[in-house]
């Protein structure tokens, strides 16, 4: 079938509804398969763009990898790093000048502007300073998420972008997700008629909580951020993306229920490594998920060698977080968060996030005046109300290596695409995720704390 007919054929099982992303294929009755619409925006660009990297760790070195296969688009010059490990392979990858090698973010703004870009993917507390620091010198910025640890920090790399006149591209990448941007434009082409709710589920799943929220970077909300923010900004961004009003209220409750000290089982250890009683029966032993399963090593900083992959591990394991007892870390973030969120024109949401699940990957339903949604990231099924049919989407997406699998449906690479586009254009609207798009949903993180430290219903004030 061709792709008119194949469009012929939603638009009758969808009513009225015209479907502007590119269909690939009918797999079965009222079932498609279909990828990215192209961003029409777009135009060839007379040279690469330039950009430094600040941090060059497991998001900087995704951003990096879309240079080193497209470097007619994104060329990297220049590193800041402090872990010499990590430094020198960003290095190597990317053919980096030893003028431009740098160990703090601080050395990089005592050189004279000497690239279009800075790529900002430090820890969540050096978000804020870099950012500022680079908009004075006229840098433009993709800035992982989230913004900044503080509202006030948030407001502050805002107000500077705009009176610099300068880009900052937010890393929400769920916005650029074939999956999320088949959503919206069935929800603005009016499929399920008027929205009335949302609910929107992340299941991190227990290995994931243990490894990025109990032993990794992100444990202690004071020394970084709160978990809503480090993990789930993403998912109250995309509820704002998706219902496309603005928000007013939020409500939110959860706590540290397990991993506690209390929680302990009776023969635990500091570390798995330290003679464990009952290391074999934990589901959270370090030794099972890096050493056996070999699972998230990215933190660990391996060697090329694989041969030495196995005495390197056990040595990290006996020597970082990563081999400590999930019970007896200084972690203090929440293993479960609920919110409840209300926008304009009494459209309601509420979003769960939970750690004690076998499973990962965003689950969505959104509720109509003339149909429903139910999603999983795998497929997206549509419900007309008005003729009674069902259709399936089903997305193609290309997850980059590192992150398949991981949630973000494929949107990495397609959020820097249009950012080298925006960049070399100089114009901000070829992205969806600018920060003067992403700061609400980052005021909603931030109220959504409060709340459930305060136990109050919190006002959201854009």
């Amino acid at each position: 079938m061709n792709r008119r007919n194949l469009l012929k054929t939603i638009s009758i099982s969808l009513g009225a509804t015209v479907i502007s992303t590119e269909v690939i294929a009918k797999l079965a009755n009222d079932s498609f398969l279909y990828t990215s619409r192209p961003n029409l925006l777009h135009k060839p660009l007379g040279k690469a763009i330039t950009a430094i990297t600040i941090g060059a760790g497991n998001r900087g070195t995704v951003y990096g990898n879309f240079a080193a296969k497209f470097p007619d688009q994104l060329d990297i010059i220049g590193v800041a790093e402090p872990n010499e490990f990590r430094n020198d392979r960003y290095t190597k990858q990317h053919q980096i000048a030893d003028k431009y090698r740098f160990k703090t973010w601080e050395d990089v703004f005592k050189q004279p502007k000497f690239a279009d870009a800075v790529i900002i993917s430090t820890p969540d507390d050096l978000h804020y300073a870099p950012c500022m620091k680079a908009l004075e010198m006229g840098y433009d910025v993709l800035l992982e998420k989230p913004i900044a640890p503080t509202e006030k920090e948030c407001r502050a790399i805002l107000s500077l972008a705009k009176k610099k006149g300068r880009i900052v591209a937010v890393c929400h990448v769920l916005r650029y997700a074939p999956y999320f941007v088949k959503m919206r434009d069935l929800i603005t082409q009016g499929a399920i008629g008027e929205i009335v709710s949302v609910q929107h589920f992340e299941p991190i799943e227990h290995t994931h909580m243990a490894h990025s929220f109990v032993r990794g970077n992100w444990h202690n909300a004071k020394q970084t951020t709160p978990i809503i923010l480090a993990k789930s900004c993403h998912d109250l961004d995309i509820i704002k993306w998706i219902i496309n009003k603005s928000s007013q209220k939020i409500a939110a409750m959860g706590d540290l229920k397990w991993f506690k000290k209390e929680n302990a089982p009776a023969g635990s250890t500091a570390r798995c490594t330290d003679g464990c009683k009952v290391e074999r029966e934990c589901p959270y032993s370090a030794i099972k998920e890096y050493y056996e399963k070999r699972k998230r090593l990215g933190v660990l900083d391996l060697p090329e060698d694989k041969t030495k992959h196995p005495e390197v591990i056990m040595e990290r394991l006996k020597t970082t977080n990563y081999g400590r007892c999930v019970y007896r870390m200084e972690n203090d973030q929440p293993d479960h968060y609920i919110t409840s969120i209300q926008f304009a024109d009494s459209v309601t949401a509420s979003f769960s996030m939970e750690a004690f699940t076998s499973y990962h990957g965003r689950r969505t339903r959104i509720m109509g005046t003339m149909g429903d949604m139910v999603g999983d990231m795998e497929e997206l099924v549509v419900s007309d109300f008005r003729t009674g049919k069902s259709v399936k989407f089903i997305p193609k997406a290309e997850d980059v290596d590192g992150y398949k699998n991981s949630g973000h449906g494929g949107g990495d690479w397609l959020l820097v695409k249009d950012f080298v586009q925006a960049v070399g254009q100089q114009n901000a609207s070829i992205l969806t995720s600018t920060i003067d798009e992403s700061i609400e949903s980052h005021i909603m993180g931030f109220m959504a704390e409060e709340s459930r430290r305060t136990g109050k219903i919190m006002d959201i004030k854009i």
